[in-house]
């Protein structure tokens, strides 16, 4: 019993960060691939979508942050993207 709880609490912890992110609040980083720029991003139930782009040669890669802020300001999520050359 004890090595199944284990189990599920690994996958629930890699599988779901942004479902925790976006249900109960909190943080995910998600590093772009290299050479690509973050475009939008959006929410689809508990998935996040984002749309990238390549970078132009001149490009500075950036840290971007989308955000979520509840009406009480209770639970609040945060998906921070890094982008890189």
């Amino acid at each position: 019993m004890k090595k199944l709880l284990v189990f599920l609490f690994i996958c629930f912890s890699f599988m779901s960060c942004q479902i925790v992110t976006r249900n109960y609040g909190g943080k995910t980083t998600i590093n772009l691939n290299p050479g690509e720029k973050l475009v939008e991003a959006t929410w689809k139930d508990a998935e996040i979508w984002y749309l990238t782009e390549p970078m132009d040669s001149d490009y500075v890669p950036k840290v971007k942050t989308f955000r979520e802020s509840s009406v009480l300001g209770v639970v609040q999520g945060e998906v921070v993207f890094v982008e890189s050359k």
